[in-house]
């Protein structure tokens, strides 16, 4: 035992290191504090109905009407119990208040990575502080992004396990990469795994390369084998979350287009624009080096400091005008705010670190191994593929013809991978100085190279910042026109002002530029002292890890800081309901719709998700005929036959003048099933839609001409005489009953998704078909009857059952991996 502490005194050293600086960090955790965090809060109202069945029930339904009129809950919250890595997950969030383990998750991830690459600990430890605390890294864990953290977390792991397989340890590196590719799967934030997929085969293509000029392609093929048998077999493991996903995708606003006469609507994927939004601008790369050089956030924090320059022209030109208030209503009105990219608005830049982009730079001089031009490659396209709009002739490429590629938006987010590329090539740019390889003077002269580039950048920019930037908004002109007119036509104040805020802008840039040329000092001194031999190897690790991390910890705690943290009550009582909602929570009818004007846009906000079920909602993945049905019927007027259609019962409101909220019961609203007297046919979507343009949708229903076998005309009766009404609620298991003399169509305001939905009368499952666009419809034997439908879809449990022999076989290879390398160790003490 005495044996092991020895061995791994170093690395339990630095584990504990990691869990001293995540906790210093994050100190308000200690406090009993925990993130305020906007996507989160959201995800909370979203998922508000699932939570509410889950207590009750013990088990979360897979379907929820919170949000959309109602959609599968498999992209917001769903239980996945028979797939190991549920609980892989769990472990990571709950060991460690929210968000300590993501980040030890980050910091641990990379530090195996670097050990694997036989890297010294101290200099492991500050490549994986350089990849973990990356601004991006935190940008995301403050705005709540939470499963894209953790599939974040996973890429170092899994490169590692490739490494090891690759390095002839097949068993274990296989059955690791299994583990770690099945946790960045159930990670779910598959745009995250899309993008380092596409890292890893650019690696596979080089490592073939080599294999075959080398003559050992059937070593290489041995790896492969192991890699692809891994990669399935975490497959398997996640095969419910992926089939439901994969399901799901093609008919939300990812999928196939289902109208043709809207030209702008993509055929299938996301729309470009929508796709693109998200776009980093080509001058922005620069915040790699210098984090402020296009003003950081989308904030007017520096702004409204009485010692800034737009502070002081806005009180010299707005006499008795609070200067933080007319500075607040240029920022919300005009968009007119410290960061001045073309984005729509941002929550920080890419910031990798001063001393690691010098790092780079060095390794790109030095390195020699085959990797250094992966790393090299790969970072550029992905550079190029994170341009979006402002590349299209090489983002287009990917986009029209990479499958799968046009289903993910906010393309920027491509960077995440950059953040691993680039420190890994610093590290490895040390790790060859230390090995001997090469000549003092050469290193030296390589080193000073490039503290030149990197530092005579950031020197320019302190001393010349508008020799190459503008620090104007592409839209200045028009800025100007209509501050100028909110200025009562003081074309001169107007532009005083604007002068101002660039000028901010330009003295962020200056003293970011000054603070990395200090790093790039430090860190060249730092790997001066220690080429030179001036300075002990593990003091020069320890120093560099450091210094990385006092660099990094400053521009993250820019974005995320103490003041990001609330008390878990407060959390707990943020959504607060107002009177309008206590009054429309009183109905005791199980299930209705409430549309909330008072959002602005209802389809941009989950908050009213949080009180009542809703015809609004925010999700990025929400049904594609929903989004149609919201885009020519909800957007320039709302169509109230839709809006009845979809049982909307009650309708909130704000009025302008006081801001007080009014709600209006609506009258007209169908109820939750009902008979019509006839039924319309439409020849295709574009007809359906047309159709429910102006139409009683308690009279007719419209439907496709597809589902015209499910309809026997000669057997109808009008249904007046009859009813049909709901008596059980449950999201997936809605029961009612019906009476009627003669067979009648029914239509329910629910949406139809035919992929789980089963219909029963009296527990005879019975066909059903899609009516007035998104409902569900069904023509309905006489007499009286009980009517269920029920979500149970295939994809969900079979998918389990499959996740459930994967998990079976992944523990399997773990133990017969550790087995086969602890037999391998005692061979080798033996010989």
């Amino acid at each position: 035992m005495n044996n092991w502490f020895n061995k791994n005194g170093i690395h339990l050293a630095i584990i504990a290191f990691f869990v001293v600086i995540t906790f210093a960090y994050f100190s308000p955790v200690l406090q009993g504090k925990a993130p305020q965090q906007g996507d989160v809060l959201q995800a909370k109202a979203m998922q508000k109905e699932i939570m509410d069945i889950k207590a009750k029930d013990g088990k979360g339904p897979l379907w929820t009407n919170q949000m959309f009129g109602g959609m599968p809950a498999y992209q917001i919250w769903v239980q996945y119990p028979l797939n190991i890595t549920t609980y892989g997950i769990d472990v990571i969030k709950g060991i460690f208040p929210d968000p300590v383990g993501t980040v030890l998750l980050y910091l641990l991830g990379a530090y195996l990575l670097f050990c694997v690459l036989k890297i010294n600990p101290w200099l492991a430890a500050a490549g994986a502080i350089a990849f973990a605390f990356t601004s991006y890294n935190f940008i995301i864990i403050a705005a709540g992004h939470s499963n894209k953290a953790l599939a974040i977390g996973f890429f170092a792991p899994i490169l590692a396990a490739i490494i090891i397989t690759l390095r002839g340890r097949y068993l274990i590196g296989g059955s690791l990469l299994a583990l770690f590719m099945a946790l960045e799967i159930r990670s779910n934030h598959i745009q995250m795994t899309y993008y380092l997929f596409i890292a890893l085969f650019i690696l596979a293509c080089i490592e073939f390369y080599h294999a075959f000029k080398a003559k050992q392609l059937p070593a290489f093929g041995k790896s492969i084998a192991y890699i692809v048998s891994g990669i399935l077999l975490s497959v398997l493991v996640n095969a419910g979350t992926l089939w439901t996903t994969y399901e799901y995708g093609k008919e939300t606003i990812r999928g196939k287009s289902n109208l043709t006469t809207d030209k702008a609507e993509p055929a299938n994927g996301l729309d470009k624009a929508y796709a693109y939004q998200w776009s980093q601008g080509v001058g922005e790369s620069f915040s790699f080096l210098i984090p402020n050089i296009y003003g950081g956030a989308s904030s007017i924090d520096e702004m409204i400091k009485p010692e800034s320059n737009t502070y002081k022209a806005v009180e010299k030109n707005l006499q008795g005008v609070d200067p933080r208030q007319a500075i607040g209503y240029v920022a919300q009105n005009l968009g007119t705010n410290q960061y001045w990219g073309n984005k729509p608005g941002t929550s920080g830049p890419y910031y990798f670190g001063a001393i690691i982009c010098f790092l780079f730079i060095f390794g790109l001089f030095i390195v020699k191994h085959r990797w250094k031009w992966w790393i090299l490659g790969t970072s550029i396209l992905l550079l190029f593929l994170s341009f979006g709009q402002n590349l299209p002739f090489i983002s287009d490429i990917f986009f029209d013809y990479l499958p799968g590629y046009n289903k993910f938006r906010a393309v920027e987010s491509i960077l995440a991978v950059v953040g691993l590329l680039v420190p890994l090539l610093a590290i490895l740019a040390i790790k060859e100085a230390q090995d001997g390889k090469y000549d003092q003077k050469y290193l030296v002269k390589r080193l000073t190279w490039s503290a030149g580039i990197t530092g005579g950048f950031a020197l320019i920019i302190a001393v010349i910042p508008t020799a190459f930037f503008s620090f104007t908004q592409a839209n200045q002109a028009q800025v100007l026109d209509a501050l100028t007119q909110t200025l009562q036509n003081n074309r001169a104040a107007a532009m005083d002002i604007l002068n101002g805020i660039v000028a901010d802008r330009v003295a962020l840039a200056r003293a970011d530029a000054l603070r990395s040329l200090l790093f790039i000092v430090v860190g060249f001194g730092i790997t001066w002292a220690f080429i030179t031999k001036k300075m002990n190897m593990q003091l020069a690790f320890g120093l560099l890890a450091l210094f990385t991390l006092i660099d990094l910890w400053q521009v993250d705690r820019r974005y995320l800081n103490n003041q990001n943290f609330v008390s878990k009550s407060d959390l707990d009582n943020h959504y607060q309901p107002r009177d309008v909602d206590n009054f429309i929570s009183a109905d005791k009818d199980p299930n209705f719709r409430v549309f909330d004007l008072s959002l602005g846009d209802p389809f941009k906000s989950a908050e009213t998700s949080y009180f009542h079920k809703t015809v609004g909602g925010f999700h990025s993945a929400r049904l594609k005929r929903f989004q149609e049905l919201v885009d020519n019927q909800m957007t320039k007027s709302i169509n109230q036959d839709v809006l009845d259609m979809l049982n909307t019962k009650y309708i909130i409101t704000q009025d302008p003048q006081n801001g007080s909220y009014k709600m209006q019961r609506n009258a007209t609203a169908a109820g939750n099933a009902w008979f019509v007297q006839s039924v319309q046919f439409a020849k295709n979507a574009d007809e359906e839609m047309k159709a429910i343009s102006s139409f009683d949708a308690k009279k007719e229903a419209i439907v496709d001409e597809s589902f015209k076998s499910l309809i026997d005309t000669k057997r109808l009766g009008t249904g007046q005489e009859g009813f049909i009404k709901l008596t059980s609620y449950n999201p997936d298991h809605l029961t009612y009953e019906y009476s009627t003399a003669k067979d009648a169509i029914a239509v329910f305001s629910e949406i139809y998704y035919d992929k789980g939905w089963k219909m029963y009368i009296d527990g005879v499952e019975k066909p059903y078909f899609r009516a007035d666009y998104i409902l569900r419809a069904a023509q309905l034997e006489a007499g009286n009857h009980k009517l269920e439908f029920i979500f149970h879809p295939t994809s969900y449990y079979t998918g389990e059952k499959i996740s459930l022999a994967g998990s079976i076989l992944l523990l399997a290879g773990l133990g017969f991996g550790f087995y086969s390398e602890e037999k391998k160790k005692k061979k080798a003490v033996k010989a």
